[in-house]
């Protein structure tokens, strides 16, 4: 009996043990992630970095990331930075899904936050930064950076949100731009309306019914063409996902459950077959550039981002169409058409800089560096310059040379316009939840308008029956079904160290010893009674 109870122990006891191993293990699960910022950098160690980078095919964006490699360069002789350029950035999130399984992932990686939620679904790929932004000698405006690094908290805190993903920053903001309306207030005056301060849906459509009228020879009376399409809209799933913000309905969660496929989002598509239907209205996917049918008086309302303005109005100066096809008229820019006046909203977007890891802490905290680097106002200031960006630094944002750009009378006035209605509209603006598979549900936002779109221009019949249809087409299409209700990625801890695994069994087997103990001595009491 002695015996039996000295084993009893030994299991107890060998249970409580394995269960702490199990506590620390797990706990390491939770912050093994954490990177921990070296107390000094090698400066005499030389690293070779990658930077992948978008540069929509704009030769001065890509004069801006070589300066800034050089100068960055010029700063820190022993980091060598090389860049890949691409012109989408799904071809760069596409790369980067192809590398990290093979661990050639790049350094320092312009991307977005709904991509960088894939990326961490994988075990430690990206390097969350909150022990980097507050390091005293490397982090945002840290004691030992060589050059004027904003802090903290000079980063624009709307802007900084946006990279949270499972309760840590995974990314810095780059730059940022939100949606705006670009408008031939030549044609909407011609048609006898004013155009508002801000502009409501109901609004566009009036005008833009108003601008199906046409003449004799079948020629459209506002421009005298064949070819009149009123409204156009770039982003499909800026759209969707905007409408129903402004409506106060569902779209998705921080955990991840999709509410897309509600009675708000079919009430869209019905008024958007029906603005199809009598020719008011397209998008780009369907119809082309809304910026080439505005600059040819083809279109009177195009909605593109504010980083789009240099291709927009007569004098564009990034125009894609012939010369002999612009057609003069007076452009001006407003917010996105809006629900409720009071209480505008609109989408916050743009890309932003995430680092992969690497088993040298070193070559992150010189990753970091040169990411860091990019929020730098040599940088921000230039970058912004070329389109329709804002900085994402209120360092930069407030500095003498950004107003100077700002009030410049040779930089584009529509340009300008529509980056002084972003500054004026930050409080405005508003982000999408990300968690693994947001990439997914914001393509289906945009697949939903798209489809209907294209419908109603194949003379279908759009009723209840079609809408269920194309709700379970594009729920199979982007696997949606397999998302919603998910945990979110931003309490995805990741897969079990391997440690772990062991230890869950290994206390399993303890248990059930302990359980056999117990039955075995109760048999033996039975017998004896």
């Amino acid at each position: 009996m002695i015996k039996s109870r000295k084993a009893l122990s030994l299991l107890l006891s060998f249970a409580v043990l394995a269960s702490s191993f199990l506590m620390s293990a797990c706990h390491e699960q939770v912050e093994r992630h954490e990177f921990i910022v070296p107390d000094a950098f090698d400066s005499m160690h030389q690293y070779e970095i990658t930077f992948w980078a978008k540069n929509d095919t704009n030769i001065n964006q890509t004069r801006i990331y070589n300066q800034a490699i050089e100068d960055f360069e010029a700063l820190y002789p022993n980091i060598h930075v090389t860049i890949r350029l691409y012109t989408d950035y799904n071809k760069i999130y596409n790369d980067v899904i192809t590398n990290i399984a093979t661990d050639t992932t790049p350094n320092v990686c312009i991307t977005y936050p709904d991509h960088i939620a894939t990326y961490i679904s994988g075990e430690n790929t990206v390097v969350p930064l909150d022990n980097l932004f507050t390091d005293p000698n490397y982090g945002l405006g840290g004691a030992l950076v060589r050059f004027n690094s904003p802090s903290v908290d000079q980063v624009v805190p709307e802007f900084l949100d946006e990279c949270v993903i499972n309760n840590r920053h995974y990314a810095i903001p780059y730059m940022r731009s939100t949606e705006a309306l670009y408008i031939n207030k030549t044609y909407v005056e011609a048609l006898g309306y004013e155009v508002p301060d801000i502009v409501t849906w109901d609004f566009v459509w009036e005008v833009s019914n108003a601008a199906m009228a046409q003449n004799a020879d079948g020629t459209y009376a506002v421009n005298g063409q064949s070819v009149m399409i009123p409204f156009i809209y770039k982003s499909s799933d800026n759209m969707m996902i905007t409408m129903l913000r402004q409506l106060d309905a569902g779209y998705s969660d921080n955990m991840g459950n999709i509410g897309l496929f509600n009675n708000t989002t079919t009430s869209i598509l019905r008024t958007v077959a029906d603005e199809v239907g009598q020719g008011a209205f397209s998008t780009f996917t369907v119809s082309g550039y809304p910026a080439n049918f505005l600059n040819a008086g083809q279109c009177i309302f195009a909605v593109d981002s504010t980083a789009g303005a240099t291709w927009m109005g007569s004098d564009a100066p990034l125009s894609d169409i012939h010369e002999s096809e612009i057609v003069d008229f007076e452009t001006v820019v407003r917010p996105v058409p809006q629900f409720d006046t009071a209480n505008p909203r609109m989408i916050s977007q743009g890309p932003s800089i995430c680092i992969f890891n690497k088993e040298d802490p070193q070559e992150v905290l010189a990753s970091w560096l040169f990411a860091q680097y990019l929020l730098s106002n040599e940088v921000q200031i230039a970058y912004a310059g070329t389109e329709g960006y804002v900085p994402v630094t209120t360092m930069a944002q407030q500095s003498q040379e950004y107003q100077d750009y700002l009030n410049d009378p040779a930089q584009y006035s529509i340009k300008i316009a529509a980056t002084n209605m972003f500054l004026d509209n930050i409080d405005n603006t508003f982000v999408t939840a990300v968690f693994n598979g947001s990439t997914s549900l914001r393509n289906a936002a945009a697949q939903l308008i798209d489809s209907t779109v294209k419908s109603v221009r194949r003379h279908e019949t759009i009723n209840d029956d079609y809408f269920d249809h194309l709700y379970a087409e594009v729920t199979a299409l982007y696997r949606l079904d397999q998302l919603s209700g998910a945990k979110d990625s931003r309490t995805d801890l990741g897969p079990l160290p391997a440690e772990s695994k062991f230890l869950l069994t290994l206390l399993g087997v303890v248990w059930i010893g302990i359980g056999a103990y117990f039955i075995t001595d109760l048999v033996k009491k039975r017998k004896k009674a």
